[in-house]
């Protein structure tokens, strides 16, 4: 989430009751003021806009034991928000989990409204326990670009993996959803919405028959990292086995449909395309190539 001068909405107005200012909900010349004074009284470098070092400040200084709860930090620069579907829409469990899920949404960028449908639909416990916020393909809103929310109490599960040749996976998997699009077209998205020109990417070839698609963002990209190797952490899952392995020998190919995949022969990390040849997420942007080597 990143608010600064010109933000307007919710999050704004309770930025300005942390500050103890006039709430608003606009971010003008007094906010800015008011975070500028806040940044330098912390140490913290002095910009005038509310990131994500200046938001940790703010939280943890204002946090009731309530706000306490729903938002932690597990590893260093990895900030986590609890934001739980209602008890019905995913299965408790707990279950030990062996394999990591990386999926995208093909949808809008706010991670609390995917959970908020999931919620409101009326598919049963379909869902990941985890979404990565993002910019809004209209290049007006990052407030929840690299967001990260959780959505299942830890231990707990739901369907996030459709037909497959292993239903173990979906009882034993992490998974999280990217807020992104996905495949684009003359530059919009599939449901003809025009996406800001530095939000596409070509790439060097086409995967599922697309060469243009909605980019996840440097922020993301970032999150991410910092999340897999959290997640490697606490449930012990190898995730250089699956889709890293197969991106040293295969490059972008890796990204395809594998049949050990789908039959949950390999534990460890892989994306939704892997076992399945009608889905796109993810598909194989270089840098997020990158990202993955680098683990």
């Amino acid at each position: 989430m990143l608010l600064k001068e010109g933000s307007r909405g919710q999050e704004v107005k309770e930025l300005q009751q942390a500050l103890g200012i006039a709430a608003d909900g606009i971010f003008g010349a007094g906010t800015r003021a008011a975070v500028e004074a806040y940044q330098k009284k912390k140490g913290l470098l002095v910009d005038g806009m509310v990131g994500r070092q200046t938001l940790a400040a703010i939280r943890e200084a204002t946090a009731t034991t309530d706000n306490s709860e729903k938002i932690y930090s597990p590893s260093e620069g990895l900030v986590v928000n609890k934001y739980f579907l209602p008890k019905g829409e995913y299965k408790e469990g707990p279950t030990e989990k062996e394999y990591l899920f990386l999926h995208h949404t093909a949808g809008w960028n706010n991670p609390y409204k995917t959970v908020d449908s999931w919620a409101k639909d009326d598919r049963g416990a379909i869902a990941t326990e985890f979404v990565l916020g993002g910019r809004s393909v209209k290049g007006n809103n990052d407030n929840y670009d690299g967001e990260l929310v959780q959505c299942l109490p830890e231990g707990a599960y739901a369907w996030h993996l459709g037909d497959n040749g292993s239903p173990y996976m979906h009882t034993h998997s992490v998974g999280i959803e990217v807020c992104n699009f996905g495949w684009a077209k003359d530059g919009k998205t599939y449901v003809n919405t025009p996406i800001a020109a530095d939000q596409l990417v070509t790439l060097p070839e086409p995967f599922r028959g697309h060469s243009q698609w909605h980019a996840y963002s440097d922020r993301q990209i970032e999150t991410l990292k910092l999340f897999i190797l959290w997640i490697a952490e606490r449930d012990s899952i190898n995730v250089g086995d699956g889709l890293v392995a197969e991106i040293k020998q295969k490059g972008a190919k890796a990204f395809e449909f594998n049949e050990d995949a789908y039959n949950g022969k390999i534990k460890g990390m892989w994306t939704h395309t892997n076992t399945r040849k009608d889905k796109t997420d993810m598909f194989p942007q270089p840098n997020l190539i990158d990202m993955l080597l680098s683990l």
